[in-house]
């Protein structure tokens, strides 16, 4: 993993907006209906080669595929495992569902996914890895073509899995999340091995306990994700730490979130993770403070941080001075090197979805890139 040796490098936590053909064939193969695969699959290699360009332009350093073939970075996994069927009913976040009036008019603004979330119904084995291979090409193929740092690839964590698909077929939450960590490890290791830094997506850790979770304890919820984060670590038994990231949020909806655990009580669970990089949400005005977090708890000297220096909920296009003075402040509690400068989440979580406009977020990558600029500037003494 490449890290901020000389000038605050850039990314970003994976998921872009994806084009109109490609939103309408992900939804076709998410209800069944027929689709050809050649024109599915030329049409995802033209989307990745067009976004990464657009990344590697801007000047981001570490660019990802935009999560381009996933109709979500969760319920993917109903194309490549067994086990899962049907539908279910999505769990609100809880400071909505205390605002039923406000949580409708989000509905109605389409602010709601109308995508399948699958039960467990059955056992999780492998079913099919050719969408890895796919995704993995398309990727290789886009980076050969640009001046970037490195790419990274996204895949869902065991523990979200399990928040987003409820279980009815395994006897308990601890043997549904060991299927799980079994059948996914195949994928991440290919995502490795192909030389791609692998994200891990981990909002169960986080968003989890206001979602899925609401009903539980703050104790009971805390044990779910050690859990949770042993599952993970297993299914990276085989994988460098220095190869995968892993990003921990509390949602990327514009709510009041006042419902979010503590993170005080989160970061310490969240950094027993294997992976080298944490990505946290830095940027939105629920959790900016939290810089100060790290002055408390010790980051593991084999770890560094990528905080979100840019919001991914509200259509404000942060000034680069602020983005600098984000990252200054990360870098004043664990060093210039150990921070690269991130997003709080995606900018297209769900395809087709997304409260902030799609050119609006290229304005704020470039926001991102000229604030890093100026920090590095500050940091190093010298222009970036």
């Amino acid at each position: 993993m490449k890290l901020s040796t000389d000038r605050i490098l850039t990314t970003h936590v994976g998921s872009l907006p994806r084009p109109q053909e490609v939103v309408d064939l992900l939804f076709a193969q998410d209800r069944g209906e027929a689709f050809d695969e050649g024109q599915f699959n030329e049409t995802m290699r033209r989307a990745v080669a067009d976004i990464v360009n657009r990344q590697s332009e801007v000047g981001i350093d570490i660019v990802s595929d935009g999560e381009t073939s996933k109709i979500s970075y969760a319920t993917y996994i109903r194309h490549r495992l067994t086990g899962f069927e049907g539908d279910s009913a999505r769990p609100t976040p809880q400071d909505l569902d205390d605002f039923p009036e406000y949580r409708d008019r989000l509905v109605k603004a389409g602010h709601s996914a109308t995508y399948k979330r699958p039960v467990c119904k059955g056992p999780i084995k492998v079913k099919n890895l050719k969408p890895v291979e796919q995704d993995i090409a398309h990727m290789k193929e886009a980076l050969s073509k640009v001046k970037v740092t490195e790419g990274f690839m996204n895949s869902v964590s065991p523990g979200t899995i399990a928040v987003f698909q409820p279980n009815e077929y395994y006897p308990s939450h601890e043997t549904y999340l060991a299927a799980l960590a079994d059948a996914m490890r195949e994928e991440y290791e290919m995502i490795v091995k192909s030389g791609l830094l692998l994200q891990l997506d981990c909002p169960d850790l986080a968003m989890g306990r206001h979602s899925r979770f609401k009903n539980l304890s703050d104790a009971e919820f805390l044990r779910y994700a050690e859990l949770q984060v042993e599952a993970l670590n297993h299914a990276l038994a085989n994988v460098p730490a220095d190869r995968v990231r892993l990003h921990v949020c509390w949602g990327n909806y514009e709510g009041t979130h006042i419902n979010d655990m503590d993170c005080m009580k989160i970061f310490p669970i969240a950094i027993k993770v294997k992976p080298m990089a944490l990505l946290i949400e830095g940027a939105n005005p629920r959790h900016e403070h939290e810089w100060e977090a790290w002055t408390k708890i010790k980051l593991p000297d084999d770890k560094i941080l990528v905080p979100g220096v840019i919001a991914s909920s509200t259509n404000y296009v942060e000034h680069p001075e602020v983005v600098a003075q984000r990252i200054l402040r990360y870098a004043g509690v664990v060093g210039r090197e150990r921070i690269i400068a991130g997003t709080d989440c995606g900018f297209g979580t769900f395809a087709g979805f997304g409260p902030v406009f799609p050119a609006f977020a290229w304005m704020k990558f470039r926001s991102l890139v000229e604030g890093a600029k100026i920090a590095s500037k500050k940091l190093w003494g010298r222009a970036a």
